[in-house]
C-alpha cells in the first residue's frame, strides 16, 4: 500500500534534552532582562525620586522641551513660571530634568 510503517516512540522521553531545549529561552530572557527591564525600572525609580524631591524655586526641564522655574506645588501639579508673568499649571510626571540653580537668566 500507500502507508508506510510507523515505529512508536519511546514513552520516557529523553530529560536532558528537554532541558537543552529550554536552555536558549531560558537565557534569552535572563540578557533581556539585564539589559533592557532592570535598567529601565531603574530609570523610572530615579525619576520618581527627582519628581517627589522638587521644590519651590528649582529650574526644571518639562517634557514639551520648556524651561522654568517653580512656582507651585501641589500634590499632582505644580506651576511653572516660564517668563515673567506668564505661569503655567502641568502635572508633576511632566518634568524632565532638575536644572542646576541660575541656569535660567
Amino acid at each position: 500500500m500507500f502507508i508506510s510503517s510507523a515505529f512508536a516512540q519511546t514513552a520516557g522521553g529523553d530529560t536532558q534534552s528537554t532541558i537543552m531545549g529550554l536552555l536558549p529561552l531560558v537565557l534569552m530572557f535572563v540578557v533581556l532582562y539585564f539589559v533592557m527591564i532592570r535598567p529601565q525600572m531603574k530609570r523610572q525609580k530615579e525619576h520618581k525620586a527627582m519628581v517627589e524631591a522638587l521644590a519651590k524655586g528649582d529650574e526644571v526641564v518639562t517634557a514639551g522641551g520648556f524651561l522654568g522655574k517653580v512656582t507651585r506645588i501641589a500634590e499632582v501639579y505644580i506651576g511653572v513660571e516660564l517668563a515673567s508673568g506668564v505661569e503655567v499649571q502641568m502635572q508633576r510626571s511632566a518634568v524632565v530634568q532638575v536644572l542646576p540653580k541660575g541656569t535660567i537668566k
